[in-house]
Formats: C-alpha cells, sequence, structure tokens
C-alpha cells in the first residue's frame, strides 16, 4: 500500500518491479545505442526505483500516462517491448538482388552509351512488383545501386552567341 503526505493509504501500484527487473533495465541501458530507447529505459529504471509518474515527467520529459504505458509494456512483453526496435525497416517491394535484375539490361544499355529514362525503368519495375509506384522510389533504388542522374547539355558552354555568329558572317561576306 501507498500512502501520501498526510500518512493516508492511496492507490497501489499496479506493477511492482523487482530488484531483478531493475538489474535487467540496467543492463539493457548499458548495452543501448539508440538515443529514443535511452529515454524509454532510463524512464523504466526511474519507475522500477519507486518514482512516481509525474516525478519522471520532470525529469525525462515524457508524459505521466507514456510513464504507466512503459511500466505495462514492460510487465506484458520484457525489455523487448522497449528496448526492441520497433521500426520495421526494409519496407521495400523486393529484394536488392531482384533489384540489380531489373537494373542489369538498362546497364548494359547505359554502357553502350544509350540515353535511359527513369520512366523506362519505372515500368520495368511495376511490371515486376505488379502495382503502381512513384517515381521517388525508383529514385531511391538507383541511388541505392550506385546510379546517378547524367543529362545531355542542351548547348555547349562556350558555344559563341547568336549576335557574335552573326557578325562573323557578315565579315566573311565582304
Amino acid at each position: 500500500m501507498w500512502y501520501n503526505e498526510y500518512g493516508d493509504e492511496t492507490m497501489t501500484r499496479k506493477y511492482t518491479f523487482t530488484e531483478e527487473d531493475l538489474k535487467i533495465i540496467i543492463e539493457a541501458r548499458k548495452k543501448n545505442k539508440d538515443k529514443r530507447v535511452e529515454v524509454r529505459l532510463h524512464a523504466l529504471q526511474l519507475r522500477a526505483e519507486g518514482k512516481r509518474a509525474k516525478e519522471i515527467e520532470e525529469i525525462v520529459g515524457m508524459s505521466a500516462p507514456y510513464v504507466s504505458q512503459l511500466a505495462a509494456k514492460y510487465f506484458a512483453g520484457g525489455i523487448e517491448a522497449i528496448a526492441g526496435n520497433h521500426y520495421g525497416g526494409n519496407r521495400r517491394n523486393m529484394s536488392v538482388e531482384e533489384e540489380e535484375a531489373i537494373l542489369k539490361p538498362f546497364y548494359e544499355r547505359a554502357e553502350k552509351g544509350e540515353i535511359i529514362e527513369v520512366s523506362e525503368i519505372k515500368q520495368a519495375y511495376q511490371e515486376k512488383v505488379d502495382h503502381e509506384i512513384s517515381s521517388g522510389q525508383i529514385y531511391y533504388v538507383l541511388h541505392r545501386h550506385g546510379w546517378r542522374t547524367i543529362m545531355p547539355r542542351s548547348r555547349h558552354p562556350k558555344k559563341a552567341k547568336p549576335e557574335e555568329i552573326e557578325a562573323s558572317k557578315k565579315l566573311t561576306e565582304t
């Protein structure tokens, strides 16, 4: 039972941390390298040490209800629920090897000196994944495989201006 400042009984805590829980949390903090996870683990450690959610809110900077949610997550799923990577990554439609297989014919054409348009690659990619994708995704794929955008110049930078060309024509006519 917990008591307020006047010695009256208050609500009991729903989750009670043991010394073993505190050791697990401290060990996880030592191994952790992610800043976002560090904040969650720090809040959980303070909660395991007996601090109230409002106190933790002031120390760590996260809301008191979220501190309670962290404790609930810890007791439901263990330290992995707090310290694990919650963001899946690799949300690609296909593996790197499959992307290479799609890009291979375009690479061969580029080696021969042909101009390759992104719209062609996009079309081949869409046929493979069988759904619509954005052009931005194709640029990510190309960047991942070391491609870069090279555009032919519309005109040579040292080409004479039209007025200079006309003036030189007049000089040669006389």
